[in-house]
């Protein structure tokens, strides 16, 4: 079969069913698991569909595809008066005793000044970060791997494997875009699966994103919309009675707090 051909089956699958996971592909076209992933990743790459761990998802017709990302410089520049809200709101979160993940990002890096002075230890794959987490006085590891410049974030298996070691008591996510359908999504397959072991590491998880973040979709998924909460600047009418995103569909799991 020609990798057009399989390309087609693909998608007509994934937007049909909205979701498929590798196994089904391997059975369907009669093809390996590292075919199925690479034909995913290819797709992806092109902006037809949503790669996710084991398969892929559909992307929603009203979300923007991201293919690109800012440097930290550039969206440092964006929004500053709604990330330093969204992260004094965040920091207030935090209790004595906590084990806290903070990811590397320019929302998250706005927590850093207004968390309370109190018994808590942070894990973070920001070296800006522990630098300034150590100066104020807190105890800070931060993990071994690869450093990716685009987002000054430390990333690789390295990394996740020493993530995966330990049980934060919550954690603190920056993400490149927020859809109900793909979740929440980043550009980088190396960065999301750690955004992926922290995630899985805490005992409650937050998502730190301005309202620019929504019904946007990068390259890959690191969480599904019902694995966080989202702290937000605002929504729009329509997020509002979106029914996918009431706080009542989703009390438990997902919820979005505004706080401007």
């Amino acid at each position: 079969m020609l990798t057009e051909e399989r390309f087609a089956i693909i998608l007509d699958t994934v937007n049909r069913k909205k979701s498929v996971r590798l196994n089904e592909l391997c059975d369907l076209l009669e093809i390996s698991v590292s075919t199925a992933r690479r034909d995913i990743n290819v797709l992806a790459e092109m902006g037809k569909l949503i790669k996710v761990h084991g398969g892929a998802v559909a992307i929603d017709m009203n979300d923007h595809y991201l293919s690109t990302e800012k440097s930290v410089a550039e969206k440092a520049l964006l929004f500053p008066e709604e990330k330093t809200a969204i992260a004094k709101y965040a920091a207030s979160l935090i209790d004595e005793g906590d084990f806290v993940f903070i990811d590397a990002g320019t929302t998250t890096a706005q927590m850093l000044d207004f968390i309370p002075l109190k018994n808590v230890s942070f894990v973070t794959n920001s070296f800006n970060h522990a630098k300034r987490l150590t100066q104020r006085g807190f105890q800070v590891f931060i993990p071994g791997g690869e450093i990716r410049p685009d987002t000054e974030a430390i990333i690789g298996e390295e990394c996740v494997l020493m993530l995966e070691n330990y049980n934060f008591t919550k954690c603190f996510m920056g993400t490149n875009g927020i859809s109900v359908s793909a979740g929440f999504t980043t550009q980088n397959i190396k960065e999301a699966r750690v955004k992926t072991a922290a995630i899985n590491g805490s005992r409650k998880s937050y998502i730190l994103a301005d309202h620019s973040k929504f019904d946007k979709v990068s390259f890959v998924t690191f969480a599904h919309i019902n694995e966080a909460s989202i702290i937000t600047d605002t929504l729009s009418a329509d997020q509002r009675s979106d029914d996918r995103l009431s706080v009542e569909k989703y009390s438990g799991y997902t919820s979005i707090k505004e706080v401007i």
